[in-house]
């Protein structure tokens, strides 16, 4: 396992992070445990969560995810860097969701007590709350890093013009500043490329993309014309299951899948290693977040820490891709 300084702090995190989306619903406790320790086991000593996962408020499970980690992390918590995400939606009432001083002050001590410990070392907005002053978010973030329940904030599914505008609004209060962002980023979705990872090179912002594997598409063990009945792509997991299919579900990413299956019989390499490798690859990213329904999921993900990506393949594998990484490519 290689790992890198996360962003302007003095952390030290592993280049590949273990997320839990999957784990309360479609992973069991006992599987998600045995996923846990296959990372632990391969060098992994950064976890991300969120208080969502694995479901919305509609669903029973939320919040189950932090609770197995929780669980998980019982007598071993200092051990490893834990970041958990709040804003989704975790009830019914208008205030159990966003970015208010009212929902984070709650959220960030439910999340605690979910996950049995005193802090997160990384506790980030989940998605951009346009209804909310960023003023009002920040002021909040800062009162939970002076209070000690979490080390440091971040953010995940933020545009670059609205992460600029918070980070400018953070430095002229003199508060506690992002120091990490968490965005989608694939072979599939390089649209990040044009301004968000130029603005985080630029402020130092550690960069931890999820969705490596597009929902697990660049696995390449799917077809156009199946309906699965497992994984994200499958109507097991609800709202997520629809919101994948629109994101990759198209004949195009199958045509691409399909030559970059052929690439990767080329180079006698699993296609879930050299993708996420591909991303490891650029120098923006700091540590891939890697999900995991069951643990042999991880056997090839896992093998991109230690494989350097030559040069040559890396070329082919951005010119296959480039497609994805233009905003008006998307439908």
């Amino acid at each position: 396992m290689q790992f890198t300084t996360f962003s302007r702090t003095g952390l030290s995190v592993s280049r590949l992070c273990l997320g839990t989306g999957t784990f309360g619903k479609q992973t069991d406790e006992a599987e998600s445990i045995r996923v846990f320790d296959k990372a632990a086991d391969a060098g992994v000593n950064f976890i991300d969560t969120a208080d969502v996962y694995p479901g919305g408020a509609d669903l029973p499970e939320v919040g189950r995810a932090e609770e197995i980690t929780g669980r998980w992390l019982k007598g071993k918590r200092n051990r490893f860097i834990l970041g958990t995400k709040a804003g989704g939606p975790m009830g019914s009432s208008p205030w159990d969701r966003g970015s208010s001083r009212k929902h984070l002050l709650d959220a960030i001590d439910t999340s605690l007590r979910r996950l049995d410990t005193d802090y997160v070392d990384l506790y980030q907005l989940h998605m951009d709350d346009p209804v909310t002053s960023l003023d009002e978010t920040a002021e909040a973030l800062d009162a939970i890093v002076r209070s000690g329940k979490a080390r440091y904030i971040g953010v995940s599914n933020f545009l670059a013009y609205r992460l600029a505008r918070a980070i400018g609004r953070q430095d002229t209060l003199r508060l506690v500043r992002f120091v990490s962002v968490q965005p989608r980023y694939n072979l599939l979705f390089r649209e990040i490329e044009r301004e968000l990872l130029p603005l985080a090179q630029e402020e130092n912002l550690a960069v931890i993309p999820f969705n490596p594997l597009a929902g697990g598409l660049l696995s390449g063990k799917y077809q156009l014309d199946e309906k699965p009945e497992k994984g994200r792509f499958s109507a097991e997991v609800g709202q997520f299951g629809a919101s994948y299919k629109a994101r990759y579900w198209h004949q195009r990413e199958f045509v691409t899948v399909g030559k970059l299956r052929e690439i990767a019989g080329e180079e006698g390499e699993a296609l879930p290693k050299l993708a996420v490798a591909w991303i490891l690859a650029n120098p923006a990213i700091t540590s891939v977040i890697l999900g995991a329904s069951r643990t042999e999921q991880l056997t090839d993900t896992l093998a991109a820490a230690d494989y350097n990506l030559p040069p040559e393949l890396k070329t082919k594998l951005d010119d296959l891709s480039a497609e994805y990484r233009r905003g008006d490519a998307a439908r």
